[in-house]
């Protein structure tokens, strides 16, 4: 029995603190994964990444795996994730054990670093809960198992638009908040070339048509405007040539 089941208060200290109730608070479960979800990836994920069956995909910190079963829909052929909360991987649908590494991420990259690479990394709501020096590592390590070519797929909260806030604010264990200018930031420090960025659309057809239209408005009234006015963004990022800054 964990101390906070008996009432009693645990120590927290640091942001890293929050993990200990972090499998209670996230209240893990299976993924079901729908059409809507097949498409919400294709247009963030498979499209703008030019993915293919033959692309090969490491994703680090898959949760409870929905981004895997999602690859394993589209018949990718060789694809992993990296999660080591045994509370997330227990809610992952079934058949991904083979396309599951069960470490830490830093462990992996420091094992993985001889293996053969990856086309694509998918970095889905993770990228956030690491500061931004620790940020810098990351990307830094993950060009150990990126192919020369590979792009890297990042997903994080969209702190330059109105919105972001509800998904910044909404978990303690987030150490760093990004808009698309800092991320890019971010990025060059590690040696990155940030190709694109994408909005996170959410919601029916007329939600977000009615979206567009009041961010159009607000656009047009406002001094200053969000590159992206989703509350999450996308971004592409590839590494950088030696003759690029």
């Amino acid at each position: 029995m964990e101390a906070g089941d008996r009432g009693e208060i645990m120590p927290f200290e640091k942001p890293e603190d929050f993990y200990k109730v972090y499998a209670a608070f996230k209240r893990y479960r299976t993924p079901v994964l729908k059409k809507k979800h097949m498409r919400w990836y294709d247009r963030e994920f498979w499209s703008p990444a030019r993915c293919t069956p033959e692309t090969s995909v490491l994703e680090l910190g898959s949760g409870p795996g929905e981004f895997l079963a999602y690859l394993k829909q589209m018949g990718v052929k060789r694809f992993l994730g990296v999660e080591m909360n045994p509370e997330a991987i227990q809610a992952m649908p079934p058949g991904l054990d083979e396309h599951l590494n069960k470490s830490d991420v830093w462990d992996f990259l420091d094992a993985a670093a001889e293996s053969e690479p990856y086309d694509r990394v998918a970095i889905l709501d993770f990228l956030e809960h690491f500061s931004a020096i620790e940020g810098v590592r990351l990307l830094e390590k993950i060009k150990t198992v990126l192919a020369p070519d590979g792009l890297v797929v990042i997903r994080v909260p969209n702190m330059a638009s109105p919105w972001g806030g509800i998904h910044q604010f909404a978990d303690l264990t987030h150490k760093c908040a990004y808009t698309p200018i800092s991320l890019e930031q971010l990025g060059m420090a590690a040696g990155y070339k940030t190709l694109q960025f994408l909005p996170q659309r959410r919601g029916s057809p007329i939600r977000r048509f009615a979206e567009d239209r009041l961010h159009g408005l607000l656009s047009s009234i406002l001094s200053f405007n969000p590159v992206i006015w989703s509350p999450n963004m996308i971004a592409i990022m590839k590494r950088n040539t030696g003759d690029e800054v």
